[in-house]
């Protein structure tokens, strides 16, 4: 059994454990109806899981929680989104990247969701019948801000970044929520949903990958809720945000060779498919870009020359963008 595998067992077994506590006081056993924190994790260790219950959802959320290396001090908080299988695929932060140990003399804390597959950490219109009910706006926007500052010792100022579909997902969530992040960082993600290119590239992941129908998302498509969603059409709401936009052209780079990549099939799989999105991506990246340009919103933006859609460049990026937390934050 991996790590994840683990810590979600670990997450499962104290949310049993509280219910069959209230069962056995009398109550129902029911999960709390508010947005509460359901476990706390352990006080002891750097790296630990917690659980916080989404009224909108009416579910459990397990995160990770990276403490600060020094907590005696209020500190602001990163929330870090992985990819299109919310990490529950085993593709996620902490297996993939250096993070754990990358932050180890670092003072934020950083806490990233360990589930959202298919979502693009949005609030759907409709329940969808493969997928689920997901209000991950209202979860990330409103209800895990306020039990998160409430349980450990932060600053009550905030920073937001994601990959690949999270890319698009931390500057909707910005917009959605102005002046709750004091920075966004988005690597590699497609920041045009309204048009039909944006909206073929969401209907990949939402559809061909997750089995879902992305209308019960946005709405029926090229509909009103789709450009409400576009991160260039409404990038004007964006001023005031410190933005970190990243991603490469797709071309081989360090990571794509055999020595980072020990499978034939896998390292094929990344320089070909992995090449094709991160060209794709770059695409809706430049859009952004240029749109920031006209209307005079300041970006720190990096565009390497070569990379394709693949943690080692996430790692990178990661890296390259710390300073840029830490600035808005501290």
């Amino acid at each position: 059994m991996n790590q994840r595998l683990r810590r979600c067992g670990a997450a499962i077994a104290v949310a049993l454990g509280i219910g069959l506590t209230m069962s056995a006081t009398g109550t129902t056993g029911v999960a709390a109806a508010a947005p509460s924190l359901v476990s706390a994790g352990s006080p002891t260790e750097r790296v630990t899981d917690i659980v916080v219950h989404s009224d909108a959802m009416k579910r459990d959320i397990p995160l990770t929680v990276i403490k600060p290396a020094d907590e005696s001090k209020p500190r602001g908080v990163l929330y870090l989104l992985n990819g299109a299988g919310g990490g529950e695929d085993g593709a996620n932060w902490l297996a993939k990247t250096d993070i754990v140990e990358f932050t180890k003399n670092k003072n934020l804390y950083v806490v990233i969701p360990n589930q959202g597959r298919f979502s693009y950490y949005t609030d759907w219109e409709k329940p969808d019948p493969e997928l689920g009910l997901f209000k991950w706006s209202t979860f990330l926007g409103k209800e895990l801000p306020p039990v998160f500052d409430a349980n450990f010792n932060t600053s009550g100022r905030n920073a937001i970044g994601g990959i690949s579909s999270s890319g698009t997902s931390v500057l909707n969530l910005a917009i959605e929520h102005p002046g709750l992040y004091k920075a966004v960082g988005a690597y590699s993600g497609c920041p045009t949903t309204a048009d039909p290119f944006g909206q073929n590239n969401i209907r990949l992941v939402v559809e061909a990958r997750g089995g879902g129908d992305a209308r019960n998302m946005w709405g029926p498509y090229n509909g009103p809720g789709w450009r409400k969603h576009d991160p260039v059409i409404n990038a004007h709401k964006l001023r005031g945000t410190k933005l970190y936009i990243s991603n490469a052209t797709g071309l081989p780079g360090e990571y794509d060779n055999p020595a980072y990549v020990k499978k034939v099939d896998k390292l094929a799989d990344q320089i070909v498919v992995g090449g094709i999105i991160e060209g794709s991506t770059m695409t809706c990246t430049l859009q952004l870009v240029n749109r920031l340009r006209q209307l005079n919103i300041p970006a720190t933006v990096d565009l390497p020359a070569t990379g394709t859609h693949s943690w080692g460049y996430w790692e990178d990026q990661l890296h390259r963008s710390w300073s840029f937390y830490e600035r808005a934050l501290n």
